[in-house]
């Protein structure tokens, strides 16, 4: 599904923001720079001034854009689920890190915890429309920031074969987590020739520095901003990831369902078309905390402009509720829906002389009078349409007969039947049962089964 059609911004206000970008690069530049990272940095070209500010030469930055890879291959743990990213092709998946999530019985907001984080991976396996499972939730019930990496990582390795991703907090986080990767990966140096699990970190926070912690996080992934990922890795696998976000300036608090929102998401990713850079993009971050007509509302024209704008990766698209702070199970599956069908609006109209069809047209005019039964009528109901199965398109007398439930209590069905039957085994047990040893695994190996009681 190739995007690129929304352009928000003019081409002439384009290149004014680029000559913004490689102006404050150059004259300004960033704080709070670790010494690795600066190290390399003046050894590539930068400079850092009396101020202790990096600058970025504008020539650098240039060569290292024109030098960036323009696609690259998403991989997913099992290989049916790799994704090409570039190009424009819109994909979509989860992101956030809520502390909370609505009790699938209580219907009251909790704290989340690793359970919660594999069940939501079990579910997200089952949805077509959710091409990656990034961790939605923080882990309450773990204690110690390496415990909560850890097992963040094996929840979402051990509950879905898509590719995953995880916000590190640190860079022992991720030396750590290297020896669970190639365990699943199959052996030593295994993820690193095929990686399926992504190091999300957000190194760079406003205005205009560094976040250290993350930051040396990055350098152990061998991740980074585009500039200094190339001064680590000329190789690198690199994402254009300008992440905006909006608040509500009467109370300060975040708004990320505003229209706002996606006008800003929609034109970060032109911004990254205008580059040619694989890119991501939050949208769908609705404020309601409900799966309710707000809730659909924001959800469908943020997502809409970001995807119709070519943003080649939407995180954050599904289940997300109240301004990232809380998640809920029904939402999955009421999103994935959603996300069929702003897909298939990316997907466009296909003209050409078979569907232009003028002879089907003659022939249905002179005869039966009807398209439903004529053959390209079969031969195209699969390829031309996106069929839902939340959303409820029977008459309001069949609706009613069959007992007017809403899209919310429908899409409670369908988590209850894969939350309860659903339980992935492409981690034997034998790795399974080293990962254990070698690390303080919460979730019970018993609750990753069926009949546990849960669901």
């Amino acid at each position: 599904m190739v995007g690129g059609r929304y352009k928000p911004l003019t081409d002439a206000e384009i290149l004014q923001i680029h000559e913004l970008v490689l102006r404050l690069l150059e004259d300004l530049g960033l704080s709070q720079l670790t010494p690795s990272l600066e190290a390399r940095a003046i050894a590539a070209g930068c400079r850092v001034d009396d101020d202790g500010r990096l600058r970025f030469p504008r020539m650098l930055v240039e060569d290292v854009i024109a030098r960036s890879r323009r696609t690259f291959t998403l991989h997913g743990i099992d290989p049916m689920h790799d994704i090409e990213i570039g190009g424009r092709r819109v994909h979509t998946g989860t992101g956030g890190a809520a502390p909370t999530i609505m009790d699938f019985e209580t219907g009251r907001y909790r704290e989340s915890t690793v359970a919660d984080l594999y069940d939501i991976a079990r579910l997200v396996d089952r949805l077509d429309n959710i091409h990656w499972y990034h961790r939605s939730i923080v882990a309450r019930d773990a204690t110690t920031i390496l415990d909560l990496d850890m097992n963040t990582t094996y929840a979402c390795l051990s509950g879905t074969t898509k590719s995953i991703a995880v916000s590190y907090t640190d860079s022992a986080s991720v030396r750590a987590v290297q020896p669970m990767l190639d365990a699943v990966a199959g052996g030593d140096g295994k993820h690193r020739a095929r990686p399926f699990c992504t190091a999300v970190c957000c190194h760079v926070v406003p205005p205009m520095r560094f976040a250290t912690e993350s930051c040396d996080a990055l350098e152990a992934a061998v991740l980074a901003g585009l500039v200094l990922c190339h001064i680590i890795d000329p190789e690198c696998r690199g994402i254009f990831a300008a992440w905006p976000f909006v608040s509500d300036l009467r109370t300060g608090a975040m708004s990320g369902g505003s229209g706002e929102q996606a006008l800003l998401s929609a034109a970060c990713a032109q911004m990254a078309n205008f580059y040619d850079l694989p890119n991501s993009v939050p949208a769908g971050m609705t404020d309601s905390k409900l799966p309710d007509a707000q809730s659909g509302g924001e959800k469908g024209y943020t997502v809409s402009l970001a995807a119709q704008a070519g943003a080649t990766m939407i995180h954050e698209c599904a289940g997300m509720q109240g301004s990232l702070m809380g998640t809920s199970f029904e939402s999955y599956v009421i999103d994935n829906d959603l996300l069929g069908a702003i897909l298939r609006t990316v997907k466009g109209i296909e003209v050409t002389q078979d569907t232009l069809s003028f002879e089907v047209i003659r022939e249905t005019v002179t005869g039966v009078g009807h398209y439903l039964g004529h053959a390209q009528t079969f031969a195209r109901m699969k390829t031309d349409y996106v069929y839902p199965e939340v959303a409820d398109r029977r008459s309001i007398g069949e609706w009613e007969g069959a007992g007017a439930r809403d899209s919310r209590d429908v899409a409670r069905d369908r988590v209850r039947k894969i939350l309860a039957e659903h339980y992935p085994r492409h981690i034997g047990a034998e790795v399974d049962a080293a990962i254990r040893a070698q690390y303080n695994i919460i979730l019970p190996r018993e609750r990753m089964q069926a009949g546990n009681g849960i669901w």
